[in-house]
């Protein structure tokens, strides 16, 4: 297999920045510390399965395994502006979506303006689950929201809620108008935005 001249730095790089010892990144992935210690160095390659093996024990994608390190000194200097109408626009048989900055790539966060238009879980469907968090903040209108294991609760202007999105969930909005709201999902899944495109989509 080819080697990856940047994997040994950015592994050791991230294992730094956490404070892991080589004998914690091996009890987290499995992988042998005399194995990391040369793919480290240098002085070995990994296999694509053994990749993917260290990435899902670190809750990292792969391209954050390969990707240059960030030198010290030089944070990432990525800015995204959304002017008037700006926005990938998806419409859904619940909600109707205007994704913002998606001009940045591998982001870990999506800010997503929602127009929240069921009333009824009945119309709703089953209740929506993915990976990572969300956070949301009610522009306009009143939401109910829906969540496994808490009762619902109703939100309006200037309200908040923060949920971990494995629980499947739902928001509906409450009385004659929309709700609009201002949602924020964050993952550690690699193309992240893309992936929760394909599943609203569905």
């Amino acid at each position: 297999m080819a080697k990856h001249p940047k994997l040994g730095a950015n592994l050791k790089a991230l294992r730094q920045r956490h404070g892991w010892k080589l004998s914690d990144v091996s009890s987290k992935t499995g992988v042998a510390i005399s194995t990391l210690s040369k793919v480290e160095n240098d002085q070995m390659s990994l296999s694509y399965d053994k990749l993917l093996q260290i990435g899902e024990g670190l809750g990292l994608s792969m391209a954050e395994l390969v990707a240059e390190p960030e030198i010290s000194g030089h944070p990432l200097t990525r800015r995204s502006v959304n002017l008037q109408g700006d926005g990938l626009q998806q419409k859904t048989q619940n909600y109707d979506y205007l994704y913002l900055s998606t001009d940045i790539t591998r982001k870990r966060m999506v800010p997503v303006l929602t127009r929240i238009t069921t009333r009824s879980l009945e119309e709703f469907g089953p209740l929506i689950k993915h990976s990572g968090e969300e956070f949301l903040y009610v522009l306009e209108g009143i939401i109910e929201v829906h969540t496994e294991h808490y009762a619902p609760v109703r939100l309006g202007k200037g309200e908040s809620i923060y949920i971990d999105s494995t629980m499947g969930h739902a928001y509906l909005a409450v009385g004659e108008g929309d709700g609009l709201v201002l949602a924020v999902c964050s993952s550690a899944q690699a193309d992240f935005q893309s992936a929760l495109i394909e599943m609203l989509d569905h």
